[in-house]
């Protein structure tokens, strides 16, 4: 659905995106993340015709972006990270007037805005001027704009940022219904969020590509110990120097007089040794459970330059 080739942007003397190349299947929501100023919003604009790069090429659809502008732009919904919105017009006027000039049939146009007021529950504020919404429904105009024409591919930047929870929820919860039908790239700097929504991550720094890969094996590759964490009913020094003696157990420690924390070799569950030890030695053991690496970790030992490698 997107192709992404050798995809260079340079302002001036700086270059903000640095031959990054990529691929996004059809169905799939591709997650780019990285710190302020890692190119991802640039990528997205090229990606959504909206600035053209200056060098390599992206193909929407097999339509390039910059020699097929037009085609590209009606496969794809955008909505831009500060949500281009006409304050004086009303809700529906906006609607209608986003169909229009997105092309297509124009007898159709009503109901579309119809459907999309409906979808996007906007039925309570269709005749209010968008100046007067709070930054939740306008968020939602925004959606809407972007979804009139029922494009094939959506590209968000920072969909939820700014929401109250309950609309950052109902956002994430439409992002969820379109994936499968829909081929979505977003950004996002909530980490949980986009583990939730994405089926694969593109992680860039300094305008370069520097992993790809599901949440879950991103994960996966970057932790290098297991962490498991053992609840006891009472004697934790005991607990706790029996633990340090296992083999395989790298670290141990507490911070309080219930809870211990180690790290153990990756390769080998260690979680059924522990509890054998501790039950026989007679002390209560409460709970032993395995902890994965966040995405928020290995985001932060990305960035930071460990383990790094081009994609």
């Amino acid at each position: 659905m997107i192709t992404i080739d050798d995809l260079t942007k340079v302002y001036g003397s700086r270059t903000v995106v640095d031959r990054v190349s990529l691929t996004v299947n059809h169905g799939e929501v591709l997650g780019l993340l990285g710190p302020n100023g890692a190119g991802k919003s640039t990528v997205m604009r090229i990606i959504a015709s909206a600035v053209p790069p200056t060098s390599g090429r992206v193909r929407v659809m097999s339509c390039d972006t910059v020699t097929e502008s037009i085609k590209a732009r009606r496969c794809i919904g955008y909505l831009p990270e500060h949500t281009p919105l006409y304050p004086d017009m009303k809700v529906e006027s906006f609607l209608s007037f986003a169909a229009r000039i997105k092309g297509g049939r124009k007898n159709g146009v009503k109901d579309r805005v119809r459907n999309a007021v409906i979808e996007f529950g906007l039925e309570e504020v269709r005749n209010r001027s968008i100046a007067t919404l709070s930054r939740g429904y306008r968020q939602r105009v925004g959606l809407a704009q972007a979804m009139i024409n029922d494009p094939p591919v959506l590209v968000l930047d920072e969909p939820t940022q700014g929401l109250d929870p309950e609309h950052a929820y109902e956002i994430k919860q439409l992002v969820k219904d379109l994936s499968g039908s829909r081929t979505i790239v977003l950004s996002s700097h909530v980490l949980s969020e986009v583990s939730q929504l994405c089926s694969r991550v593109a992680v860039l720094k300094k305008g370069r590509v520097i992993s790809v890969d599901s949440t879950e094996e991103l994960v996966s590759r970057h932790q290098n110990h297991t962490r498991i964490t053992i609840r006891v009913g009472e004697r934790l020094d005991q607990a706790l120097k029996m633990i340090e003696a296992v083999e395989g157990v790298i670290s141990a420690s507490s911070s309080n007089s219930q809870v211990i924390k180690a790290e153990t070799v990756r390769d080998r569950d260690l979680r059924p040794v522990l509890a054998e030890r501790i039950v026989k030695s007679g002390i209560p053991l409460l709970g032993i459970a395995r902890e994965e690496m966040s995405l928020e970790e290995v985001f932060m030992k990305l960035v930071a330059g460990e383990d790094a490698t081009r994609a």
